[in-house]
């Protein structure tokens, strides 16, 4: 179980730096990232196929970056049909 956690801690790596968001506010990164993982696979569940790693790497970014609460209340909003994001 330690052995588990120390390996987890050792391969962990951050959202890597984006000159978009150059300040030390990443609100608007984590937004931006999960809107775009959440249009990416909507795009690619229509295209059946397409790159994997794209999606991968917006869903690294903003679940590195937004707290759990943000979260999941964006997905339970979207799953209410009350989501305020274009995706």
């Amino acid at each position: 179980m330690v052995e588990d956690i120390k390996t987890k801690i050792k391969n962990y790596q951050a959202a890597p730096f984006d000159s978009c968001f150059p300040n030390q506010n990443q609100t608007r990164n984590c937004w931006w990232n999960y809107l775009d993982f959440h249009h990416c696979e909507k795009s690619m569940s229509d295209a059946k196929g397409g790159d994997v790693s794209v999606r991968k790497g917006h869903r690294h970014v903003y679940k590195s970056l937004c707290p759990i609460t943000w979260l999941s209340a964006w997905n339970d909003h979207q799953a209410e049909g009350m989501f305020l994001g274009n995706i």
